[in-house]
């Protein structure tokens, strides 16, 4: 009889792709998820007989070895196996036979080689089937990603469009940002990543076989989003105000054009933190694991986790960056990614904290988790990865300090509650907002980690108190307690347009007194590092017994215009001191709005069809703007960014750029649009673009 011959193999990518929830990958190669079978259509030069041999084999990595789990050999049997690799002969029709190739929900996830063997007639022969990419399973009971909520796995790992805040605690607002998961090279790009890193140049065949380990692969990526550790990772990150050289944090939209930037020349300049969130979010959802982007305001950077946060002013009002490394961010981001915790035990499953922001070194790398969630809330900080630092970030107190000119600093006031506050993630389904701070913290959480025990295990008491005796080795002056209140009040302001604060001060004293007022007007980083001092000022104000006034400060956009970064933020710090030597502090952080940015969608969009899109800007300032770029994007709509230059804009003029977008998935899709110029380097537009079939 003749020998059996490989004559075709059908991969059959649409039926696999449609049940394994991956057709939205832009790709030509099969995409499965692990636990869950591969349909494969394979034809002969016959019919299979009694005497015929088919065994197939997957491998993975550079020394695939089944001993590592990169390699298993599978002979055709009539039943499958849910907890190793397998082969079962399925129908057959004429000299076709469909086989379905098992994986278990522990399987290596990678890019696999697929080979038959075939014994026939006395002779053996080889071919490869080709290539497949096996990913994490969410919808697969027993991965270690399982997560039973369709519409949660629906959210976290399928939707390709996020939302993130900006701001501070006092006032945020919102953007999209398009994750693009499953556009064209992505998905080997994050292959790609976890090849580049330092743990596989290290022991590359170890490191492949650890990658069935959600908390490996999300270590790993969470250092490969930074450059920082000479791994020519993703992003080069970049606080100081100045973006020469490279692109402003502010004007990206998303992560696929970063992603291929820099697949094609390496470390792409440059990124803040809801960047670095934004492209790990991208990388853990491609390869399957559940994953959402948290913004906290008021974020404690806790270098020496002590739990205090000392903020310097000079007796202006001028912050004193050079005394600490410690600071408080108006706002983080940071990412949680959903797994279960063997090495911890069970009440430590669910969401996980990664950081990919280069912070703080991690075991010498520049990296942050997983860290439970949980062990965050119940302050079991003593659980790995990086758990101190994340219960800083939302628990740590803050001090602030007047440093006078004899170098005599007085501790004007303390705040114990105000880090941490209004942690916020997007909502399942929707583009709204849902506050997490309570899954981060109990309203008593300082307390408990304060009570005995609690900080001495913790290892935190050790630090505090070298803080405190550091404090103590230098000259401070003795509070005397303000016999009076200030706060400040502004309304919204847009750039272009001066702003308006009101230093509102309240006597408690029995008696007058008269109060003097430092005012600084700081341009500030969102991280609260200064760029740029903008005016100062100092006013006097006499206050009769329990008499409440307002002074006016006014920052005109003259003053601010060439001094605020793309963040628009705007510290603005009064030192008040009335003739007994009370002392106050009053200090505010204002977000100024951007002009709006309008984008109208003219008509259905369906599939396959092209659709016209209007950008409408008008120039609200008396000066021209030139130089203006508008940046469009949308992962499902555009294949590639569109980028238009615009013409000069006079003061109240309007320009309307038309453009086309040409869908090519259905259901509702966002496009992005960022507007760009010297006087308004970042203005955001977003909206929903439901595509329909065509």
């Amino acid at each position: 009889m003749t020998s059996l011959q490989l004559i075709n193999v059908n991969l059959q990518q649409s039926t696999n792709a449609t049940a394994h929830r991956t057709r939205d990958y832009d790709t030509t190669e099969l995409v499965a998820r692990r636990g869950q079978g591969i349909s494969l259509l394979i034809t002969f030069n016959r019919t299979i007989q009694s005497g015929d041999g088919l065994t197939f084999t997957v491998e993975t990595g550079p020394r695939p070895s089944e001993s590592n789990n990169t390699r298993a050999v599978m002979a055709l049997s009539s039943s499958g196996s849910r907890t190793s690799w397998s082969a079962v002969r399925g129908n057959s029709s004429g000299n076709s036979l469909t086989v379905t190739i098992n994986s278990p929900v522990t399987a290596v996830i990678a890019r696999y080689r697929l080979n038959l063997q075939i014994t026939s007639g006395g002779r053996t022969s080889s071919s490869n089937l080709g290539t497949f990419v096996l990913l994490f399973n969410p919808w697969a009971s027993g991965d270690e990603v399982y997560m039973a909520n369709d519409a949660e796995r629906a959210e976290y790992v399928l939707n390709d469009v996020g939302l993130y805040w900006y701001g501070n605690a006092g006032g945020f607002y919102s953007r999209r940002w398009d994750y693009g998961q499953f556009e064209r090279d992505i998905l080997n790009i994050c292959l790609t990543l976890l090849d580049r890193s330092s743990v596989y140049a290290s022991d590359s065949a170890a490191d492949v076989s650890r990658r069935n380990d959600p908390l490996h692969v999300g270590r790993v990526m969470s250092a490969m989003v930074n450059s920082n550790d000479g791994d020519n990772g993703v992003i080069v990150g970049n606080w100081s105000g100045d973006y020469s050289g490279g692109v402003s944090p502010t004007q990206w939209n998303g992560s696929v054009s970063i992603l291929r930037q820099w697949m094609q020349s390496g470390p792409v300049k440059f990124g803040q933190c809801w960047v670095y969130a934004g492209v790990l979010c991208t990388v853990l959802r491609c390869l399957g694991i559940p994953a959402r982007l948290i913004i906290n305001f008021e974020s404690a950077h806790d270098t020496d986790e002590n739990l205090i946060i000392d903020n310097y002013y000079d007796a202006n009002g001028k912050k004193d960056n050079t005394r600490t490394n410690d600071s408080v961010w108006n706002f983080h981001a940071w990412n949680e990614m959903w797994c279960v915790r063997k090495d911890l035990g069970s009440f430590y499953n669910g969401w996980q904290i990664l950081d990919s922001t280069p912070q703080e070194q991690s075991g010498g790398v520049f990296r942050l988790g997983p860290c439970s969630l949980k062990a965050v809330k119940e302050g079991d900080v003593d659980l790995r990865f990086d758990t101190p630092f994340v219960f800083g970030e939302v628990n740590a107190d803050t001090y602030h300090w007047v440093i006078y000119n004899d170098g005599s600093r007085r501790l004007i006031y303390s705040e114990p509650q105000v880090v941490g506050r209004y942690t916020s993630t997007k909502a399942v389904g929707s583009f709204s907002r849902v506050d997490v701070t309570n899954d981060y913290k109990y309203s008593e959480a300082r307390n408990k980690m304060l009570s005995a025990g609690g900080l001495s295990a913790a290892g935190f008491s050790g630090a505090r108190m070298a803080s405190m005796s550091l404090r103590d080795a230098q000259p401070e002056v003795a509070a005397v307690k303000p016999e009076f209140s200030g706060t400040f009040k502004n309304g919204e302001t847009q750039v272009g347009e001066d702003l308006i604060m009101q230093l509102t001060l309240k006597s408690t004293s029995t008696s007058t007194r008269t109060v003097k007022a430092n005012m600084t007007a700081t341009a500030i980083i969102y991280n609260s590092t200064p760029v740029k001092q903008i005016t100062t000022e100092s006013q006097s104000v006499t206050l009769r017994a329990n008499e409440e006034k307002s002074i006016t400060f006014k920052i005109t956009y003259p003053q601010y215009e060439n001094a605020i970064t793309p963040d628009n933020m705007i510290e603005v710090v009064a030192v008040c001191e009335d003739e007994m030597g009370g002392r106050l502090l009053v200090n505010k952080v204002v977000t100024l709005k951007n002009p709006p940015l309008l984008v109208r969608i003219n008509e259905q969009a369906r599939l396959d069809k092209r659709t016209t899109v209007d950008v409408i800007f008008a120039n609200p300032i008396k000066d021209n703007v030139d130089d203006s770029v508008v940046t469009i994007e949308g992962s499902g709509l555009l294949k590639e960014p569109i980028v238009v230059n615009v013409p000069l804009l006079k003061q109240n003029q309007r320009v309307t750029i038309e453009c086309e977008i040409h869908p090519y998935r259905i259901g509702e899709k966002s496009i992005m649009v960022d507007f760009s110029s010297k006087k308004f380097p970042s203005v955001k537009a977003f909206q929903s673009v439901p595509v329909a079939s065509s």
